[in-house]
């Protein structure tokens, strides 16, 4: 311990990496590069889960999309191939038998991917994609609500007919800095009263498409578009701490009970359980990380070997020195100890340093997205944080250790008589 802090190690260290500056200098390039390379792995790799992770920001992940198929088998005497739908009485069945779920929204849908112009304002028309939604599809799927407002229960009890509209829509039926609140567009024939704008963020490529969808009341739909009873498909959310995943069995289970289908029919229901793949990217991150540690710490040891060759070559040089010491009285111990902590001192100097330059490469490449508009890009925010800078320390430490135990343990072999004879 006394070594540790001693003046004369300490000087005795510098001097003998400095005797070779240039030697030295390779070396522990090994050790700087391969921890710069950890870093930026680790950094590239949480700047693209940021990225990703951003298209769902605010968006109810732990949901599932529903829709009715056909039967694929037959059941109480009813044909396979027969075709179903969902009615509004689902809605409250399902609540019922399934307390665990936070959000159920009944939708119904038409419009623009069939291709027909199906809105129109005057002398403009436009092909776009109506939702007939409850107020809690926000929470599910969020938008930016830019101007007035999102449906409410009062549009939905009194059968409004109000219309929400994305950009993409503002843009082909209005003018440029044109009021659209409280304005009217006519969906297939019929009127409906603009209350509010909306802008979505999205990273799938979709990003246009996504602005040009209107959201009307669901009842206002049904009515309007001799819907009755029916419900295209549904949203649904299961609250916090339990995952639609685990829920969607007893969901089926209701659904196929109420329209007559084979317990066993699962084609029958097609649905997109969103949970079930966002926890696939997340393990996708935690695979990406995996890599990143695998890749950096390989890199490493290629470094920390380097670094161990040239100790076993400076123990040689020493040879002479090591003997004078031993035989002026020096311990094993004390001689194992200034070889370790010359190991160490030069892989932590040459991590630190690899450390530092990785940081300003990210705070470069930060200060360039900053500038940037990243809602549409798929990488956002690369960085590390303070438990990986720590644990990059640890394997500083660690490999320091282990590039200096075999020359440590090379010079406590030396005897002294044999070490004064060497030239």
């Amino acid at each position: 311990m006394s070594n540790l802090f001693s003046r004369d190690s300490w000087s005795e260290i510098i001097e003998a990496l400095s005797s070779n500056w240039f030697r030295t200098l390779l070396t522990s390039f090994g050790v700087l590069w391969g921890i710069f390379i950890l870093v930026i792995l680790l950094a590239a790799g949480k700047g693209l889960e940021n990225g990703v992770k951003q298209g769902f920001d605010g968006m109810a992940t732990n949901s599932m999309f529903m829709w009715a198929q056909t039967a694929s088998k037959p059941y109480k005497g009813l044909p396979k191939g027969r075709r179903f739908r969902y009615k509004i009485e689902d809605v409250e069945a399902i609540r019922q038998a399934v307390p665990d779920l936070r959000y159920i929204s009944p939708r119904n849908q038409l419009g623009g991917f069939r291709g027909s112009n199906n809105v129109v304002r005057g002398l403009n028309t436009g092909a776009f994609n109506v939702y007939g939604d409850y107020p809690e599809f926000i929470e599910q799927q969020p938008m930016d609500i830019t101007s007035g407002r999102f449906i409410n229960y009062s549009d939905i009890n009194e059968k409004r007919k109000v219309a929400i509209i994305g950009s993409g829509v503002y843009k082909a039926l209005y003018e440029a800095e044109e009021e659209a609140i409280g304005t009217y567009i006519k969906i297939n024939g019929v009127n409906f009263m603009v209350i509010g704008t909306y802008k979505k963020k999205s990273n799938d490529g979709d990003a246009e498409e996504n602005q040009k969808e209107i959201y009307v009341p669901f009842t206002a739909f049904s009515q309007a578009f001799n819907m009755g009873n029916r419900v295209g498909w549904m949203a649904i959310t299961a609250v916090d701490g339990t995952s639609i995943t685990q829920l969607k069995d007893q969901i089926f289970d209701v659904v196929k009970e109420r329209h007559s289908i084979h317990p066993e029919d699962d084609r029958a229901i097609g649905h997109f359980d969103l949970y079930q793949e966002y926890s696939k990217i997340n393990g996708l991150f935690t695979a990406l990380n995996f890599v990143a540690y695998f890749v950096g710490i390989l890199v490493l040891l290629s470094g920390i070997i380097g670094i161990s060759n040239i100790m076993l070559i400076v123990v040689k040089e020493r040879t002479k020195e090591i003997g004078i010491r031993r035989a002026l009285g020096a311990t094993p111990w004390s001689i194992r100890t200034q070889i370790l902590l010359e190991s160490i001192f030069l892989t932590i100097i040459s991590g630190m340093a690899g450390i530092v330059l990785a940081s300003g490469l990210l705070a470069l490449a930060n200060s360039i997205l900053d500038g940037m508009d990243t809602s549409t890009m798929m990488f956002a925010n690369p960085s590390v944080n303070m438990g990986v800078v720590l644990i990059a320390l640890t394997i500083l430490i660690v490999s320091g250790l282990l590039a200096g135990l075999i020359p440590a343990q090379t010079a406590i072999k030396i005897k002294p008589v044999e070490a004064l004879r060497t030239e």
